[in-house]
């Protein structure tokens, strides 16, 4: 080493001397010293060529010189390293919101006192312990670090959250996991149950209790459940735990060997889970079955809770089975014989049977006669005498009836059955009873169209047809003779046994006025009427006796006809010449001068006027073809 380059190297290590000689001066030393330190004091009077020749002997003796290719070699000394433990463990990485370790340094009436190896203690409401565990003084115990400092400068904890957090994150470690857990059952609320989870509170739906339906919740109330968490909701700290799951969990290998184990046919024993409109859901031990509601019995079931009720133990047979969708149909009518065998011996044709009216439609009522075997009445086979238009007039549902077995159809499984048969048909001696031409007394029943419907007796019923109700006037409906309820005396046209008729008359009761109103109304003799219609080929005139006459107009232009009907009116009086008189159309045909043409064809005017196609219906006039 050149002298150049050792005197920056002397220029620093002086001043490294006055600071250590200052350090010195500081340090007492120790009585146990045995040796004496040199401390050289800079501000005596010795001069710079001494502390050089002080240095060069004595700093400089152990010197080496590095050259830079060596300094750039990738080559280090090793360092021995310190165990730096005991240093870093002097520092705490403390922050809000987390759980620390602290130990307990004292307690009072109100809070508990934590040093958490921050500046100040911290502290805890004693009402978050249980006054039989208190922590001793000393203990070392986890707490949540709530606040550093509060308003009055205190650092708030709190031991409830730490427990919480720390159950809160077991708890989500069990949630990823699927472990099953044991909870408490506290208490129950809206839609299911609240479970104590050692410290953290969690929801237990009242459809995950049990596979089958709970009926009664607060059995559970205080019970220990396993459970499995089913829902962990991080943010809004909500928990969804389930005992139904673990109980499917076991039921699912019980299902898959009893799929195994399932043949078409086998009787197995079950109880009823559930009830539905369409059939019941029957348990068998793992598996539910469904029994629908025509499987139930061979008799009529309008919903299932007539046979079966919830809980209830059934023996039933198995009639298919899908092991892919898990689905098995079950039959429990099928335990008991076909009721349609040798149903013929059971009831033959003749037969009165009791039974229960099980159903009514408009054309009938359906009796059960036993389970499985229903017969119809059929509102034909009610009443030998009364119309029935429904069942309902003579019967009324569930009612207890006999009847008669008219006939039976295996192959179709029908039962045709009958009320009326249980008593005498009147109509085998309505001859005997109703002779032709006595007089009977009656009431109108009902008015229809064609004529009116009188009761002679009960259940024998009479028709007074409209032609037989006058003898000269035209009746167009009975209600202008009779009304209903109406009591009057008929006579008897005719009887007939095998189509069930009575033909009856009023008319009949006086004597024919035709005879003599021939006389009176001869060919040729002028007579005067009243006019009542006007139609567009003719006009119908009131005569003596309330007979029509009418007076037609001939083969005349349609505006002539029209010309000539405005020269009369309504209850004008026409003089008119007797044409043809007919009895048995109640008509006499007149010839008006001026209405018809005087050159003689009076025929061909009646035809046009009977051939009239255009008056309404009510206003036309039926005159046999003969006459035209």
């Amino acid at each position: 080493m050149n002298e150049n380059s050792k005197e920056p190297v002397v220029e620093q290590a002086l001043d490294n001397i006055e600071s250590n000689v200052s350090d010195e001066k500081m340090v007492n030393e120790s009585p146990s010293t045995s040796k004496k330190k040199i401390s050289p004091d800079l501000n005596t009077n010795q001069n710079n060529s001494d502390v050089i020749d002080y240095l060069s002997n004595s700093i400089f003796d152990d010197t080496k010189e590095v050259l830079i290719d060596e300094l750039l070699k990738n080559e280090s000394e090793s360092v021995e390293v310190i165990d730096d433990s005991r240093y870093i463990s002097t520092f705490s990485e403390i922050s809000e919101k987390k759980i620390i370790s602290g130990r307990v340094i004292g307690m009072n009436e109100k809070e508990i006192l934590v040093d958490i190896g921050f500046k100040s203690e911290g502290i805890i409401s004693r009402n978050e312990f249980n006054e039989n565990a208190l922590p001793d003084i000393g203990e070392k115990i986890n707490v949540y670090l709530e606040k550093m400092e509060d308003e009055s400068g205190k650092t708030v904890l709190s031991k409830e959250k730490a427990v919480f957090l720390q159950r809160w994150q077991e708890l989500r470690d069990i949630f990823e996991t699927q472990e099953i857990i044991s909870g408490k059952i506290i208490k129950r609320i809206k839609g299911g149950m609240v479970v104590d989870l050692d410290g953290v509170q969690a929801f237990l739906p009242g459809s995950q209790i049990d596979v089958r339906p709970v009926k009664d919740f607060d059995k559970y109330i205080e019970t220990e459940m396993q459970l499995k968490v089913v829902k962990f909701n991080e943010f809004r700290k909500n928990i969804v735990v389930s005992h139904k799951a673990i109980l499917e969990e076991s039921l699912a290998e019980q299902r898959s060997e009893l799929f195994n184990k399932l043949k078409v046919g086998n009787i197995m024993e079950g109880r009823v889970k559930n009830i539905t409109d369409f059939g019941v859901f029957i348990d068998l031990g793992g598996i539910d079955g469904l029994l629908h509601i025509t499987d139930l019995s061979w008799g009529r079931v309008n919903h299932p809770s007539e046979i079966v009720s919830i809980d209830d133990n059934l023996s039933v047979k198995i009639i298919d089975f899908d092991s892919e969708k898990k689905r098995v149909s079950l039959g429990l009518k099928q335990l008991t014989p076909f009721p349609w065998e040798n149903v013929k011996d059971r009831y033959p044709k003749g037969q009165k049977i009791k039974g229960r009216i099980v159903s009514m439609t408009n054309y009938g009522a359906f009796v059960e006669l036993e389970p499985g075997i229903e017969g119809l009445i059929h509102v034909s086979e009610m009443s030998w005498t009364r119309h029935i238009k429904n069942p309902s007039e003579v019967f009324s549902l569930g009612d207890e009836v006999e009847a008669i077995v008219l006939s039976i159809d295996t192959e179709e499984k029908k039962i045709s059955l009958g009320s009326k048969q249980l008593e005498d048909d009147p109509w085998d001696k309505i001859e005997e009873k109703y002779k032709i031409g006595e007089t009977k007394k009656g009431k109108v029943i009902n008015l229809t169209q064609f004529g009116a419907f009188v009761e002679l007796d009960e259940g024998v019923d009479g028709l007074i047809h409209i032609s037989d109700m006058s003898w000269t006037q035209i009746v167009k409906h009975p209600k202008e003779f009779l009304d209903k309820g109406q009591e009057l005396n008929v006579q008897i046209l005719e009887v007939s046994r095998e189509n069930r008729r009575i033909s009856l008359g009023i008319k009949q009761l006086e004597d024919d006025p035709w005879p003599d109103l021939i006389k009176e109304f001869e060919i040729g003799r002028e007579i005067d009427g009243k006019i009542v219609k006007i139609l567009d080929k003719g006009i119908i005139l009131e005569l003596d006796h309330s007979i029509e006459g009418i007076v037609p107009y001939g083969k005349r232009p349609k505006r002539d006809r029209k010309a000539l009907s405005s020269n009369y009116k309504i209850g004008d009086v026409l003089n008119g010449t007797v044409f043809n008189v007919r009895p048995d159309d109640k008509k006499i045909v007149l010839h008006v001068k001026g209405l018809a043409p005087d050159d003689g064809s009076k025929n061909d005017d009646i035809r046009e006027f009977l051939d009239n196609q255009d008056a309404p219906a009510s206003e036309k006039i039926q005159i046999p073809d003969d006459l035209v």
